[in-house]
């Protein structure tokens, strides 16, 4: 296999240097282009090829049921005893502000009426029994997506999930957005996991009597505000326990997750068995409160609970068989997911009126409430509450593992340092990507209880889903006759529905979040444009760098780079302004009035050499030169509601001259 995969990189090498004809083929090494860097997309054969290399090759050890067991694992976290009650029971507020109104709802309201006030008032009918469809129509919508997710992993078994895909089937630009949409993804989801893990594990030892001083086991910011605590030292525990583990290797890894899934199941069946002694089948009347309308608004609520079986993906490269055991894996975890969801749901609200998880202790816990309510033995209690815990581990474990393989992945390309793909000459493992990955994650969960802005997990997620549905339409066309373990059917449609679903879902989301997602895919391509574009194998020698494309006019760019550097740029120059409103509402109008303009007078000068310099590669003074204007009428407007009293816009921060009256 080595042998191959020489001979395989040397025939790569000696094509590029015109030692052999640069036929394509489906099977061809040499990359699939546009002409730009952007749009290059990296050879399914040279993937497999570089995955071979002693250098970077991971340990194979994982077989069918251990990836099942990673796919449950990263699944089934606490969330099973918490949401179905909310969802059941439905859930009616009103937003703080505007930015925490979901996207969909604003649009809607501005349709409808031309203003977002209605949008502030947010509200989901309650499905009450009927939840239980609502997870089964939910695990359809995601199968769409994990079908997807199934025919690249048996086609490219390479680490990296939906980044390696990308790069596979849309080009590097998007690939490298998804890699660094999904390290975003990870080390949210955990930093909230850690913090919710060491605030679960403080409330039930301090039931026992134990109580951990609140100045080590609390995050020292939360809710907006300094808590006086020193550091989360349990949050910080957990993920650096786990890490230990990671490095020690793979196997030992899959062999604890293995016990941690059993454990965990085993709490939820012994939730259905006590509960099911309890159940009155008069609590399921009404089953369908709010009829239809109950059923998909409460499939919304428990979407999210699904998410995690694209982590299965990242484990290619120590799958033994991962053509037939990742597509296994993928759509086993969903099955058995989607049975105790269903099993849970049923139960729960046969025990109890769903109108009881309302709001209070039965909507906070609504498993351990009904269960304490009705007189369980404090035994099962017991049970119940080391399955919640084993749950948030386990899920920890999964995720932290898949981070570090999305790191090792974007590094073997070149896109971040090589730093992040050595692998541990015993353990084989990526340990330098591992123990990053701790720290990325344990040092925020010691100081941050990061709130609702762990909805940048699920926006992230989503957003892959909908990158690698488009992929298998790709990857279809581009190469039809390629050889693939596991096909979707269907094809185009199935990946349509579920790019539609998923995009649908990413609306339901609110404009915080969507602010904060647009924000960090900014600073991930100011990174990429100032770093991962000069050490990527794709770089050409007319390349320019960053430095080149500003402050001289040797080279040429093409007109997608263009692009690309003035979206970097007026991203960044927003994010700046943004920042410096912020900090000007603190200080006297003087100082705030020069926080808001210098951003725009610091994109003057970049935009308007690319102008110049686009023109000066096309030879020619045409409509270019035009956008290089933009920076000097947005110089204009923010002088005008700097400097000008009575204009549009707000003057004075503070003060919207609308509501002086």
């Amino acid at each position: 296999m080595e042998a191959r995969a020489l001979s395989l990189v040397l025939s790569i090498s000696a094509r590029r240097h015109g030692l052999l004809p640069q036929s394509v083929t489906e099977n061809d090494t040499a990359a699939q282009s546009s002409g730009s860097q952007l749009l290059c997309c990296k050879s399914i054969d040279k993937l497999i090829a570089e995955s071979e290399n002693p250098e970077h090759r991971l340990s194979k050890s994982l077989g069918p049921w251990s990836l099942t067991a990673l796919g449950i694992g990263a699944i089934i976290g606490s969330g099973i005893f918490i949401l179905t009650g909310t969802a059941a029971a439905g859930e009616y507020f009103q937003a703080p502000s505007l930015l925490h109104a979901q996207a969909l709802d604003v649009i809607m309201n501005f349709l409808r009426t031309g203003s977002t006030t209605g949008a502030l008032m947010h509200g989901r009918p309650p499905a009450g029994p009927s939840i239980a469809i609502s997870f089964l129509l939910v695990a359809i919508a995601c199968s769409f997506a994990g079908l997807c997710y199934a025919e690249l992993a048996s086609m490219i078994p390479i680490a990296g999930s939906a980044y390696t895909y990308s790069y596979a089937t849309l080009g590097e630009i998007f690939a490298w957005i998804i890699g660094w949409d999904l390290i975003l993804e990870y080390v949210v989801s955990n930093v909230a996991v850690a913090v919710g893990f060491a605030g679960y594990t403080k409330a039930q030892l301090a039931a026992f009597g134990l109580n951990l001083p609140d100045k080590w086991a609390s995050p020292v910011w939360a809710g907006g505000q300094w808590t006086g605590a020193y550091f989360n030292l349990p949050g910080f525990l957990i993920v650096f326990i786990l890490t230990l583990l990671l490095v020690r290797g793979v196997k030992e890894s899959a062999e604890t997750n293995n016990i941690m899934v059993a454990i965990k199941i085993g709490a939820i069946l012994t939730f259905l068995v006590v509960g099911g002694m309890l159940v009155k089948p008069a609590n399921w009347t009404p089953f369908a409160p709010s009829g239809f309308a109950g059923i998909v608004t409460g499939g919304a609520i428990v979407f999210f609970t699904y998410i995690g079986f694209d982590s299965v993906s990242t484990a290619a490269e120590e799958s033994r068989n991962p053509q037939k055991d990742l597509p296994f894996g993928i759509i086993m975890s969903l099955v058995v997911c989607t049975l105790l969801y269903v099993g849970v749901a049923v139960v729960l609200l046969g025990m109890m009126k769903y109108t009881t998880f309302v709001s209070g202790e039965a909507a906070e816990a609504p498993v351990a409430y009904a269960m304490k309510y009705l007189g369980v033995h404090p035994f099962f209690r017991s049970v119940i509450v080391i399955g919640a815990l084993t749950g948030m581990i386990s899920s920890l474990l999964v995720f932290q593992y898949g981070q570090a393989r999305i790191w090792y992945a974007m590094s073997r390309d070149g896109l971040l340092p090589k730093l992040f793909s050595a692998v541990h000459p015993k353990y084989k493992t990526p340990h330098w990507s591992t123990w990053i990955a701790c720290f990325a994650v344990g040092i925020p969960a010691g100081l941050v209880d990061i709130g609702d802005a762990a909805d940048l997990a699920n926006i992230g997620t989503l957003f892959a889903f909908v990158l690698v549905s488009l992929g298998v339409i790709f990857l279809r066309r581009r190469q039809p006759d390629r050889k693939r373990a596991f096909r979707v059917p269907f094809v185009p449609w199935f990946p349509l529905l579920s790019v539609l679903f998923c995009g649908g879902l990413m609306f339901g989301l609110t404009l915080i979040t969507w602010a904060r997602f647009v924000i960090w895919l900014a600073l991930g391509l100011t990174i990429y444009i100032f770093y991962s574009r000069y050490h990527s194998e794709f770089r050409k020698g007319t390349i320019m760098g960053v430095s080149d494309l500003l402050f001289s006019f040797e080279g040429r760019i093409t007109r997608v780079e263009w692009w690309a550097c003035c979206f970097a740029w007026a991203i960044v120059g927003g994010c700046i302004s943004a920042a410096g409103l912020w900090v000007g509402s603190f200080l006297p109008r003087d100082y705030a009035r020069l926080l808001f303009v210098l951003p725009v007078l610091i994109m003057l000068y970049p935009n308007l050499a690319l102008g110049i310099k686009r023109c000066h590669d096309r030879g020619r003074s045409g409509w270019f030169m035009l956008v290089a204007l933009v920076p000097f009428v947005n110089l204009w407007y923010a002088i005008e509601i700097c400097f000008l009293p009575g204009t549009r816009g707000a003057n004075q921060y503070g003060e919207d001259p609308r509501l002086a009256a």
